[in-house]
């Protein structure tokens, strides 16, 4: 009678095992449905917002491009005039040049000169008269896309006043609107989804799906031996390993999947957009916050993944050697991926680029892992809550690698603040180029630039900084390169913190969410001590291109609470399975590589009918995206997940 109940047991197992399959399978496919409606959505709006706008009847414009109006300046003055124009986002520049005003003839018509402007940002055009003799005058304005627009220069009562008038000739087109309709699009989806997750549990609607998906695929899940990828069964024990301790953690995964996503859909160009690019320098856009996400989520596993290990019996020399051997993978998948000269040839060795995401990864992963080998115990430490530390027994128990962290955080410090740097100023933090009035245009990044330069060679770091777009800098300068590496380290030991909370606070929900809170909470107060609230002004700025301290602190107290959101939607009141973000999470390197090596080849790209659209760039790279997360899900649902 034991034995038949056991086997009972067994098969109810298993035929829950396949209901969540056919379940996650329903998932996977309407979440490939939702792209395909917001691709449609978003060409529809490419048709309705992107087209140009009417022109004035008496006057040329030039074809305009993304981000660009048209400015056409007309001077009634009888003197010659000068143009130059300043960005807001440009801090401490110098004004550009745009051009000359030809003077007006005596008793002739008024001159006009066109001129094309950027729109991402308000920018401030000031006039000058070539004479000096005129008091100059200054106009801030922010552009529309595809605008067009004159500026009026005269003259007032008084001969040396200049009044300057800008007026709208054309209304601008509004470049946001398919963002709008992709975000409400997938609003509205995930809507429909919740409420069909809703109905598909009632017992009527589940056992119909059960036999209506009642294929032969089915009928292997029920009859093997494999559970779900995330349900582990100890053999000695034949008991389910909690959650917190051996188990994957789904709301992990998760989070790590948003943070992939987001990464590729920014890297893919992110519909062009100015705010889906990496900042110019100081400050934070969306596209800054996935790769700091990613360290602290592996710093998480790491946590997590050696502890399980530990507890095994596993040697620490043979973690140790797997934790090298694994560094060393992603230094070379990365270094590959980032030179790949496919078409262009034989890989030209004095122009390789060392430094890279891949590569600050595997580095980064070699010291936190080791320094976490170094102090994990053979067995979580079980102290009663009076005692006076256990509120913080999950950072005292590991003391020494704290210790080290702080270590290498000091270092950082000097080196970014005493470090003499030639021809710079010490503790330089600026991008160079126009930036600080143009005192120190070869000093971008001081002197993380420099130590790059120093070890690695001009040749071997990247090239085209995102400081050029703004700040016209020309000096090579990478944003992961070696200084910036030491806080990715603090940026995944603080996501080792979290695992260390969910260890040693297990299956007390309660208690794990609010500490992520606290934490959250401690590292956003230093962030605003430390930039005073402002995005230039501070004493160390936000910089993802220097992975500032305050850099750190800010993504990682935006990494715990975004974790403890997950983990309680996700995990604890499992409102949320995580999808689409599980599947790519659970195969993030593979994702990753995936996107990087095929990102010029169909469907993933394409010739597209009008390239200066937002609309067709988001409509192109939201597809990409999908595809991606789509293959994703059909490896789980394979069971190919690709581990180094």
């Amino acid at each position: 009678m034991k034995q038949r109940e056991t086997f009972t047991s067994r098969k109810d197992r298993k035929e829950e095992s396949a209901r969540c399959d056919v379940m996650a399978s329903e998932r996977g496919y309407r979440w490939t449905v939702c792209a395909v409606i917001v691709l449609l959505i978003a060409l529809c709006a490419a048709h309705m917002t992107d087209r140009p706008a009417l022109s004035h009847p008496h006057r040329k414009t030039s074809v305009l491009k993304m981000d660009e109006a048209a400015l056409s300046v007309v001077n009634e003055i009888e003197s010659e005039m000068t143009l130059y124009v300043l960005s807001d986002h440009c801090y401490q520049c110098l004004p550009q040049q745009l051009g000359k005003l030809p003077a007006r003839p005596v008793s002739g018509t008024p001159t006009a000169v066109e001129f094309v402007v950027s729109t991402q940002h308000a920018l401030t055009l000031l006039l000058n008269s070539t004479p000096a003799n005129l008091e100059p005058c200054n106009v801030h304005f922010h552009f529309g896309e595809r605008g067009n627009y004159s500026l009026w220069v005269k003259n007032l009562n008084e001969p040396s006043q200049v009044s300057c008038t800008m007026i709208t000739d054309s209304e601008p087109i509004n470049s946001y609107l398919p963002i709008l309709f992709a975000f409400l699009a997938f609003a509205l989806l995930a809507v429909l989804s919740a409420i069909w997750n809703t109905v598909k549990r009632l017992d009527v609607v589940t056992n119909l799906l059960i036999r209506l998906g009642s294929t032969v695929e089915t009928e292997r899940l029920i009859n093997s031996e494999l559970g779900t990828p995330n349900r582990l069964v100890n053999a000695s024990t034949e008991s389910i390993i909690p959650a917190t301790t051996g188990r994957r953690l789904r709301s992990l995964d998760s989070f790590r999947g948003l943070a992939l996503v987001v990464m590729v859909f920014v890297n893919y160009g992110g519909g062009r957009y100015w705010f889906f690019r990496h900042e110019s320098w100081n400050g934070l856009t969306v596209a800054d916050l996935v790769f700091p996400w990613f360290v602290f989520i592996m710093g998480t596993s790491i946590c997590l993944s050696l502890s399980g290990s530990i507890r095994r019996g596993v040697k620490r020399t043979h973690l140790l050697w797997r934790i090298v051997w694994r560094s060393l993978q992603l230094f070379l998948i990365g270094v590959i991926i980032i030179n790949p000269n496919y078409c262009q040839g034989p890989l030209s060795w004095d122009s390789l680029r060392i430094p890279g995401v891949l590569q600050r990864l595997g580095f980064t992963y070699l010291v936190v892992a080791v320094l976490d080998l170094a102090v994990a115990k053979d067995g979580l430490t079980n102290l009663s809550s009076e005692t006076c530390w256990y509120s913080v027994h999950d950072v005292c128990l590991y003391w020494p690698a704290w210790l080290c962290v702080i270590v290498l955080e000091t270092i950082w410090l000097c080196l970014t603040f005493l470090l003499p740097v030639p021809d710079c100023p010490t503790g330089y933090l600026g991008p160079g180029g126009i930036g600080d009035f143009g005192l120190y245009q070869n000093c971008t990044g001081g002197a993380a630039g420099y130590i790059d330069r120093w070890l690695l060679g001009d040749n071997h770091i990247y090239q085209t900084p995102s400081s050029r777009v703004v700040y016209q800098s020309m000096m090579p300068f990478d944003p992961e390169g070696v200084l910036g590496s030491i806080n990715s380290i603090l940026m995944a030991f603080l996501g080792l913190q979290a695992g260390k909370i969910l260890l040693h606070y297990r299956d007390q929900h309660k208690q794990i969410i609010t500490r992520f809170l606290i934490w959250g909470f401690i590292l956003g107060i230093i962030s605003a001590v430390l930039t005073k609230c402002s995005r230039n002004e501070g004493f160390i700025p936000v910089n993802k291109n220097l992975w500032s301290f305050s850099y750190v602190t800010t993504l990682s107290c935006f990494a715990f609470v975004t974790l403890g959101f997950f983990y309680y939607t996700v995990d604890v009141k499992k409102w949320w399975s995580g999808a689409p973000f599980f599947y790519p999470g659970m195969n993030s390197i593979l994702v990753y590589v995936g996107h990087e090596v095929f990102e010029e080849y169909f469907p993933f790209r394409w010739k597209m009918a009008n390239n200066q659209s937002h609309a067709e760039h988001l409509a192109q790279n939201l597809l990409a995206t999908s595809i991606w997360v789509f293959i994703a899900y059909l490896l789980y649902r394979k069971k190919i997940f690709w581990k180094i």
